[in-house]
């Protein structure tokens, strides 16, 4: 007798083998039909594959981001057959999921992928689907396997990396190819597939690697949903920050300048500005005090904090002075400066916790190939804070660092999010440092901090940093997309490096806690989601440009002068279309601009002392006095969020 668990607990009891297919089936006919893929005791599986033992089981639907998975790889293996038809002297090396669809590396040798070919290759994915071919997977030996692939250099380097036993084929209709397996039931699943594009990539992700053809694509199991997809895709080309952040003036980027290190142009600077004096007052209402680091330093500083272990080898090379010997690096992390601001003063527990906080630029080398934009750049700024705090502390801290978190998501309007705990691995706590008391204490302090606070949390165990536990903030935009923004890590590691103490109660010394907190993340990655999640149409407090005023003509530049340095006065920034335009062109370019409030003034307005109001998205808004339009906009900008400890 077989006992299967379920992932609610229950068990069911089964006569000998079983498949997960047909646990599926003993449970309901159309979960049966819905099943693709399952997981046994940890490893994704077949749904025909054979269970022997007791065995705990989780089916998988298209539903299920694993089973998404099974899909969308048993989906590489359908391109890479029909890769093959057209190219048949192509030398094929892995096509793995990815969070949305898929992709397979392609040696073309002396031939070309063109974007006009991808149509035939979406036909002859569909043809072959319709076959309902299964996957069906075998043990090869080593031997074999390094024959069978003697011509492909790539696919002969992945084998020389296995060992007898753990070499597996997997075929499908004429297609066979080396996998480790997790496949869906059959090619007919797929009812609908797109290339998406086609894009250089080195082999294994190193420059010195051949260059090969990386071709993206992504299928569904309904043409449905690839509409649907095709048109969010659409979307999010429209609200691309790369696109946007051009049109606005938001930044820029100069070859001169260097890749990677962006150019913050005056509306850019406006909206950074905005962000950090927003966080600022909230940090100094929770008793954050601000301190500012060098942007480069030491490199002994780096090598005690264990970052140039990281981040030397592949990273910037370090700076050179004319004193022999005496050698600095570009800050890649702000931590190793604060732990050092600590150091200079001998703290006791009463004086804890220290809340240091510094909106601190690093740097760090990406390969041009992997840079993106505003998120994935070279030098980035973080709005960084450590805390060191007792042990004890952990918990008031984590929930006032959650509060924060909090407090900037609903003011910017990220209302949907996930708070991942990751814990250490349960099996294998070796590689973590510190106590077996502090990690406890640490871990239980964020489950009940995260449980306190109410939050939507999902536990992940051997997600830790090997220096503590950490709550990482996963949140969707308007398109359904998720990013990592804020982040909250325990660190028992660096108050060791950096030989930190406090004196205790009992007048001996104790390693404080240090915690890492950054709600934003980095500047330059969260202004790109904001663009994109607003498509630029910033929340009104935050928009660098909240008003226009567009005089008739240029009689009344001086009123509209007049105009823009009142409201200036009171904390509205904005500007002046003075221009010889016409008034509806004027309007028509302040909409493009996606400017909140256009503020027309002619003869009737300078003489009443007046101004004529439009909204964006709302169109006139009628003739008001200038303490009206102060008091209506402080009221319709205002979040409805305070901050307060």
């Amino acid at each position: 007798m077989l006992n299967i668990t379920l992932p609610d607990g229950s068990i069911k009891e089964f006569e000998g083998q079983v498949t997960p297919l047909e646990v599926a089936k003993s449970i309901s006919d159309g979960l049966a039909r819905n099943t693709i893929s399952a997981i046994v005791d940890g490893k994704q599986v077949e749904v025909d594959t054979p269970i022997t033992t007791d065995a705990t089981v989780q089916l998988l639907t298209w539903n299920d981001d694993l089973g998404k998975k099974a899909f969308w790889h048993s989906s590489a293996h359908l391109l890479a057959q029909a890769i093959l038809e057209f190219y048949p002297n192509a030398k094929l090396t892995i096509g793995p999921a990815i969070e949305n669809g898929f992709y397979y590396d392609v040696d073309f040798g002396s031939e070309t992928l063109s974007e006009k070919d991808f149509e035939k290759i979406e036909k002859k994915i569909l043809e072959n689907a319709k076959k309902n071919s299964t996957f069906s997977t075998r043990n090869v030996s080593k031997e074999e396997a390094l024959k069978e692939y003697a011509s492909n250099p790539f696919k002969t380097e992945l084998i020389e990396n296995l060992s007898d036993g753990e070499i597996t084929f997997v075929t499908h209709d004429n297609f066979t190819d080396l996998c480790r397996g997790g496949h869906i039931p059959n090619t007919g699943i797929v009812k609908a597939v797109k290339i998406l594009n086609a894009a250089g990539a080195y082999w294994r992700g190193n420059e010195k690697n051949p260059q090969l053809t990386r071709v993206y694509a992504i299928s569904f199991p309904k043409q449905k949903e690839l509409t649907e997809y095709l048109e969010r895709l659409e979307e999010a080309k429209r609200r691309d920050h790369r696109k946007l952040g051009k049109e606005l003036g938001i930044y820029a980027f100069s070859e001169r300048v260097g890749a990677g290190l962006p150019l913050w142009l005056p509306k850019g600077t406006a909206l950074r500005k905005k962000l950090e004096n927003f966080l600022s007052a909230a940090q100094k209402k929770a008793g954050y005090e601000f301190v500012m680091t060098p942007h480069i330093g030491s490199i002994d500083l780096y090598k005690t904090s264990g970052h140039y272990e990281k981040y030397g080898a592949d990273s910037f090379q370090s700076i050179k002075t004319p004193h022999q010997g005496e050698e600095f690096l570009l800050k890649p992390m702000n931590c190793p400066h604060h732990c050092e601001i600590y150091k200079t003063h001998q703290w006791s527990y009463k004086d804890l916790p220290k809340r240091y906080a510094e909106f601190g630029t690093v740097y760090r080398y990406e390969q041009s190939g992997e840079l993106h934009g505003l998120t994935r750049v070279r030098g980035f700024t973080q709005d960084d804070a450590h805390l060191f705090c007792t042990p004890d502390q952990i918990l008031t801290e984590f929930e006032g660092v959650i509060d924060l978190v909090m407090y900037v998501f609903k003011s910017l309007g990220f209302e949907d999010f996930t708070a991942q705990v990751s814990l250490r691995d349960k099996e294998n706590k070796d590689k973590y440092i510190g106590s077996e008391e502090n990690w406890e204490k640490a871990e239980n302090a964020i489950i009940e901090a995260a449980k306190n606070k109410e939050l939507n949390t999902v536990v992940e165990y051997g997600e830790a940093a090997f220096y503590g536990p950490k709550l990482d903030f996963m949140v969707k935009d308007a398109l359904g997309r998720s990013w990592q923004l804020g982040t909250i890590q325990v660190d028992y590691n660096l108050p060791e490096r950096f030989d930190l103490w406090y004196i205790g109660s009992d007048n001996d010394k104790h390693r404080p806690v240090m915690i890492h907190r950054a709600p934003f993340g980095s500047m330059e990655r969260f202004i790109a989601i904001l663009l994109e999640n607003t498509a630029g149409d910033f929340p009104l407090w935050l928009s660098p440009e909240q008003f226009i005023v567009l005089p008739i003509s240029e009689k009344y530049v001086d009123y509209a002068k007049k105009v823009a340095q009142l409201l200036e006065n009171n904390d509205i920034s904005g500007l002046i279309d003075d221009r010889n335009e016409k008034t509806g062109k004027k309007i028509r370019d302040a909409e493009l601009k996606k400017i909140p409030f256009m503020l027309v003034v002619g003869e009737n307005e300078e003489k009443e002392q007046t101004i004529s109001v439009r909204r964006r998205g709302e169109g006139d808004l009628g003739v008001m006095k200038l303490d009206e339009f102060i008091a209506y906009f402080k009221k319709v900008s205002d979040t409805g969020f305070e901050f307060g400890i």
